[in-house]
């Protein structure tokens, strides 16, 4: 019979505080310990998963209960030894707190402690998870983990240390365990690679290592996993981004050019071919966040080695990726990193998850419109230089009524040629009339219906498209609409919408998207059932968006605003006019004037 496979992670299981990799500062400690005979009575063992919490309890059972120790280097062949490599529970026993967490099962712990070893020289209770443990179970452990029979040693491992009581943390002696590097990761699989003959590159070694979040374990069981794969080839970071369902280099890349050159139709499609493949939307939206920190590290950092150890890049994709990010600016790549972060929250907790990847896709293809901190800076100090020079002038919006209002020139030439005591006429009467009919006209228009304002404005068609897109309800369908729909016709007996792509025509036929149309139409034009036909036309410009119309009423309002400000500027120049007449003028008068004075004054006597 052939002997059983045994996974890498469990054959490759440190046996010596030596296999131990990456926990310099605990091995040193420990060994000390057991080398002067300073062993505690209780120990907590804290850190991420596969780091060598559990490894490291039973490398400290074996040192303490050996033939030949307590020693640094157990043998590995005499019964206590053999007992805790095959977790055989006799003098060493480890329990699961996740499955045995009641205050039951610690009672059933303590009512076996009072029994000597079989084996070894010590009875080791290890405890994972104790965090699991209930409150209870805790309180019934305490006094024990206190004060535990001579012969009696508890090894405690969790990785989340702050839910365990702090009456049991004081009780022992605790050992935090760090991440493992990325370089002592890829040592370690070189080495196993060439024990078990697995033919793979350098690079994937890397990915798989910066893959396993600085855990040995998961390192382990990604390279098992990935070693059937090197029988005929080598096996490369290709197929290690492909076993772990990451989106390639090549494609985030196509993704982010689309995003820089706001071309959302291609876009779209990149990501519906990635959905396709069997990529989920978060680890879709997590990829893409993943890329711009990249971006992000690129753009802040010269050091090339710095580089390859922070992200998952290595020097070919660095020299492509390299110019994308210096088309960015680092608020920019901020911003789209908020902004996906946002939607893969979204995504997570909606049920129409491809709905929302499609929105985020979109909003990052309009990224450049979103307001930045950088642009809001740059108006404060333009309206700061404003204060500073009192320079408020604003340029000056044309009038579009046919009767327009006196102009200051016309106005201080005609006041020159009026006399000191004559009154200004009022030539603002006319305008003012105008105003009134103005708003006449808009309460007429405020009180018709809904429909007579889409006749009147029909020969618009990008009018009426804004204004129904106005009408959904549902931001999603709204964006759809507005990003990949252009109009085609739009009447009261039929409207026709065109897409440049057929996956397109198919979800506006259909669904939620055709109905949200539906109603829109209904709303605003006040047509029930209404004829609306979606086509295909490869003729359509996408990269033209429809602007925005301004309505008809609102326009009357910015006409009335602009004439009631020309006649506040005009009451303004009158009444600087009147206050320079009010002043009393010097009378000039001529000799000939003086003498016909002094003529009638003195009866025509003249006196010499």
């Amino acid at each position: 019979m052939e002997n059983k496979y045994i996974p890498l992670y469990r054959k490759y299981r440190p046996q010596t505080f030596h296999d131990l990799i990456g926990q310099e500062n605990i091995v040193h400690a420990l060994s000390n310990a057991i080398e002067l005979n300073r062993i505690a009575h209780a120990y907590l063992l804290c850190g991420p998963r596969g780091t060598g919490k559990t490894s490291s309890a039973r490398i400290l059972a074996k040192s303490l209960n050996c033939k030949e120790g307590p020693t640094l280097t157990p043998c590995g062949k005499c019964p206590a030894c053999l007992d805790i490599m095959n977790s055989i529970p006799v003098d060493v026993i480890e329990i699961d707190a996740a499955s045995n967490r009641s205050v039951e099962d610690t009672q059933a712990i303590l009512e076996k402690i009072q029994y000597v070893p079989v084996n070894g020289r010590y009875k080791i209770y290890v405890i994972d998870e104790v965090h699991m443990l209930s409150n209870h179970a805790f309180n019934a452990l305490l006094k024990t983990l206190e004060e535990p029979p001579e012969n009696v040693i508890f090894i405690l491992a969790t990785t989340e240390p702050h839910k365990v009581l702090d009456t049991i943390i004081s009780r022992c002696q605790r050992f935090d365990f760090r991440r493992i590097t990325t370089d002592d990761i890829v040592k370690r699989l070189e080495y196993i690679s060439k024990e078990e003959n697995i033919n793979i590159s350098k690079e994937a070694l890397y990915s798989i290592a910066k893959n396993s979040q600085g855990g040995m374990r998961d390192a382990l069981a990604l390279l098992d996993q990935i070693s059937v794969l090197g029988v005929n080839k080598q096996i490369d970071t290709a197929d290690v981004n492909e076993i772990l369902g990451k989106i390639s280099y090549d494609t985030l890349q196509e993704i982010t050019e689309c995003i820089l050159e706001s071309d959302c139709s291609k876009s779209i499609s990149l990501i519906d071919n990635i959905y396709s493949k069997g990529n989920e939307p978060v680890q879709i939206v997590s990829n893409l966040i993943q890329y711009f920190r990249d971006l992000m590290i690129i753009k802040n950092c010269s050091d090339k080695e710095l580089i390859f150890s922070l992200t998952q890049i290595n020097e070919v994709n660095y020299e492509k990726t390299k110019p994308i990010a210096e088309k960015f600016t680092v608020s920019e790549i901020i911003q789209i990193i908020d902004r996906l972060s946002y939607y893969a929250t979204q995504i997570k907790e909606t049920t129409n998850k491809y709905l929302w990847l499609e929105l985020c896709i979109i909003d990052l293809t309009n990224y450049k419109n979103l307001p930045s901190a950088e642009n809001l800076l740059n108006r404060i100090e333009v309206l700061e230089a404003k204060l500073a020079s009192g320079d408020f002038s604003v340029p000056k919006v044309q009038s579009t009524q046919t009767t327009q209002p006196i102009s200051k020139p016309q106005i201080q030439e005609q006041t020159v040629k009026q006399t000191a005591v004559e009154q200004p006429k009022a030539p603002i009467a006319k305008p003012v009339e105008e105003i009134k009919n103005v708003e006449i006209k808009q309460e007429e228009q405020n009180q018709k219906p809904s429909m007579q304002a889409a006749n009147s404005a029909s020969s618009d068609m990008n009018s009426l498209w804004v204004s129904i897109l106005q009408s959904i309800d549902s931001p999603p369908n709204r964006a759809f609409y507005s990003n990949l729909a252009r109009p085609v016709e739009i009447s009261e007996s039929k409207i026709v919408i065109a897409f440049s792509k057929e996956m397109f025509v198919k979800q506006a036929k259909e669904g939620a998207k055709r109905q949200a149309l539906v109603d829109a139409v209904s709303k605003y034009m006040n047509i029930s059932n209404p004829n609306i036909d979606v086509i295909t036309s490869d003729n359509i410009d996408l990269s033209k968006k429809v602007a925005p119309v301004t309505s008809p009423i609102k326009k009357a309002e910015e006409e009335k605003n602009l004439i009631q400000q020309e006649e506040e500027e005009y009451h303004s120049f009158v009444e600087a006019k009147k206050e320079e007449q009010s002043k009393p003028q010097p009378v000039n008068i001529d000799a000939s004037s003086q003498a016909a004075m002094v003529k009638e004054l003195f009866d025509g006597k003249y006196i010499n």
